[in-house]
């Protein structure tokens, strides 16, 4: 079979809720949760940017969170997650990569997502200029820090469209920490 032109990627990402009274709001899906617990973070915790970002970073080549945004820089602390995915398709659409569609799952007992599915999806997308994003929700009966109330994960799919045959990408060589 021949190149068709897609790029698959798959991000993860996993972070536990703060176990102190943390100023800082609680952020999922590039959305404030008054109410809820933050999860920890050199950034905003906000699994669901991250897991996007890395599976955009996969698709494209770019390697990871961690290579594009390493932990060193405080410039990016408490930095929130929509930059990182403006950022991200920056950095795909400068390799020549165009977003086709990102699908996400978010694994845990809460915020309830249901309720603000819509909006997440809709301010997701257009942190990636406009992508379309869907987004979805489980729990883990139980089972693992998600199950326990401990965190939350997300995993993301993404599907760019590769350049023609031919033109050269941008492959990033140096990793900036994790």
């Amino acid at each position: 079979m021949t190149n068709p032109g897609l790029r698959v990627g798959l991000g993860v990402d996993v972070h536990r809720f703060c176990l102190d009274s943390t100023p800082r709001p609680a952020m999922l899906a590039g959305l404030s949760w008054p109410g809820e617990t933050p999860l920890e973070g050199h950034s905003d915790g906000d699994v669901v940017a991250h897991a996007i970002v890395d599976a955009i970073a996969s698709a494209a080549g770019l390697g990871d969170i961690g290579t594009l945004f390493g932990t060193s820089d405080p410039t990016r602390s408490d930095a929130p997650g929509a930059t990182f995915l403006s950022e991200t398709r920056h950095e795909a659409t400068k390799a020549g990569y165009a977003i086709v569609h990102v699908s996400v799952v978010v694994i845990g007992n809460r915020p309830r997502l249901a309720p603000r599915r819509q909006e997440a999806e809709m301010v997701l997308s257009s942190a990636l200029g406009g992508a379309p994003v869907t987004l979805t929700a489980t729990t883990t009966d139980g089972l693992g820090l998600t199950g326990r109330g401990e965190g939350l994960a997300a995993i993301a799919t993404a599907l760019l469209q590769a350049p023609p045959p031919g033109r050269a990408t941008r492959a990033i060589t140096s990793c900036a920490g994790s």
